[in-house]
This record gives C-alpha cells, sequence and structure tokens, in this order.
C-alpha cells in the first residue's frame, strides 16, 4: 500500500512553533513479501527511483523481518504470527531518511499484539520503542486502534528537547465504505499520534497521516512526480526548522550518551 498525506509538527513551549508538510509513505505487508517477493511492484535492495532496502531498518542487515522477529522473541513476544505492517518512507532517487518507522505485529487471528515505533537521529543512531498491551497494565491481551500507548522517552532527537518526559502513542486505522452501488475500493486512512509531554504538561505534538491505495508501478510514479525530492526535504526541514527554533531562542540541550539498551517498553 501506498498512502499520500502530511506530517503535523507542533510545538507548545516556550515558543509556538508549527509546520505541515505533504510526504508519501509505504505500508508494506512484510510477511507476505516475504513468501511472494514479486508483489512487491518497486524495487527491493536494489537501485531505483523509489525504492524499499532492508538495511534501512533494524540492525542494517539484509532481512528486516528476521531483525522484528528475533528482537520480539528476545522481549517475549512469541504470538507474532500473522502480517506484519511496516509503515516506511521509501527511498527516493537513493536518499531516505525516516525520523520514524512503525512494525504493526498482528497475530494469526488478526489481533495487533505489539506495535515497534524505530526512531532515528540525525547522528546515525537509532532506538526502538515496543508497544505492547503488557507495557501497559501488567496484563497480557490485545492492542486496540485508538488505544493510548505510553514510553519514556530515552533516546536523543532533538537538540531542543531534553531526553526526559513520557511520549503518548495513538494509532488509528480508519476505512470510509464507498456508496452504495459503487464498485470503488475501500480507502482506509491511515494516523500515527506522537505526543512529547515533559513535567510541565504536553510539549510537542506531531501526527503523520495518510489514505492508504494499492501500491503499483502507477502509483509509485505518481508519488515520485508530487515529491520527488520529499526524502531530502526531510532531512533539509530538520535542520531549516531548527534554525527557526534557535532564532526564537528555544533552549538548547547537549546530545547525551546514547541508551545502553536497543530497546525501550
Amino acid at each position: 500500500m501506498i498512502a499520500h498525506g502530511v506530517v503535523h509538527h507542533q510545538r507548545l513551549r516556550p515558543a509556538l512553533h508549527r509546520f505541515t508538510h505533504r510526504v508519501f509513505f509505504l505500508m508494506l505487508p512484510m510477511r507476505t513479501l516475504a513468501a511472494e517477493p514479486e508483489l512487491l511492484c518497486i524495487p527491493r535492495n536494489r537501485r531505483g527511483l523509489v525504492s524499499f532496502h532492508d538495511r534501512d531498518h533494524g540492525d542494517g542487515g539484509p532481512d528486516c523481518q528476521a531483525w522484528l522477529l528475533s528482537l520480539l522473541h528476545d522481549h517475549g513476544i512469541t504470538d507474532a504470527d500473522g502480517e506484519i505492517w511496516l509503515q516506511t518512507f521509501p527511498r527516493v532517487l537513493g536518499y531516505v531518511f525516516n525520523p520514524v518507522s512503525f512494525w504493526y505485529c498482528h497475530r494469526a487471528d488478526g489481533t495487533l499484539c505489539a506495535i515497534l515505533a524505530e526512531v532515528n537521529n540525525t547522528f546515525g543512531e537509532r532506538h526502538c520503542y515496543l508497544l505492547t498491551p503488557a507495557s501497559q497494565d501488567g496484563a497480557r491481551g490485545t492492542l486496540a486502534w485508538g488505544q493510548e500507548l505510553r514510553a519514556s522517552k530515552v533516546f536523543h532527537v532533538s537538540p531542543f528537547c531534553a531526553v526526559a518526559g513520557t511520549y503518548r502513542f495513538r494509532f488509528l486505522r480508519r476505512g470510509r465504505v464507498a456508496p452504495q452501488g459503487h464498485g470503488e475500493l475501500e480507502l482506509e486512512r491511515m494516523v500515527a499520534r506522537i505526543d512529547h509531554d515533559d513535567a510541565q504538561g504536553p510539549l510537542v505534538l506531531t501526527s503523520i497521516s495518510g489514505v492508504l491505495r494499492p501500491l503499483t508501478a502507477a502509483s509509485a510514479r505518481a508519488a515520485l512526480i508530487a515529491h520527488p525530492f520529499m526524502t531530502v526535504g526531510v532531512m533539509a526541514g530538520i535542520h531549516w526548522h531548527a534554525f527557526k527554533l534557535w532564532r526564537k531562542r528555544v533552549p538548547f540541550f547537549s546530545k547525551p550518551a546514547r541508551p545502553r539498551s536497543e530497546v525501550t517498553r
């Protein structure tokens, strides 16, 4: 699947700063593609105008799904035997920077048992937040779309935010049924929200959303035409907005040591 959508970002304190950027992203059924790789109509692990590379995720190895399953197993999650959907930016013209990708891990019965938020910073570091029902209430169960999930912030992302406080995650996947009598496909809208709270309350509100459509050679080509420099623009935008925050005299925090553990629950 491919989605055209927007990234929203709003900082509330000590100076108001907000922006919206149009983007497109992929939703890839990784288990299905492992069994039937020919279903992916864009290049995988090879050059292309729009492409997907396993080494852009996880430990940088040739099979990012194997890395994910190993990570889940190490954290006692052994029932993610259904589809695994990866929400991510592709490489565009050979380049990508993914501030965050999401792995939606399902059981064979279709229920959602875990979500992994894979976060990258501009220093080449990566950290994962593993969200499960057990991390919320101590009981094994099923994640619900729209449920609020929390994790302590332990990883340096922006020099204008201290490594402190809490992330609040919400994921929504909503369908729009076509009018009766029409043969159109049902459209689904994905929304991923990450809000950062510090000791004073909400500090930064962020979301990425888009409407899902089938990923085809034509839809990938249309996305490239609409956003030919999207992934370069992600990195350029990070530095441009950092400059704006500096101009607004938002306090600067030096980069701390990276977390000892690869994963936070």
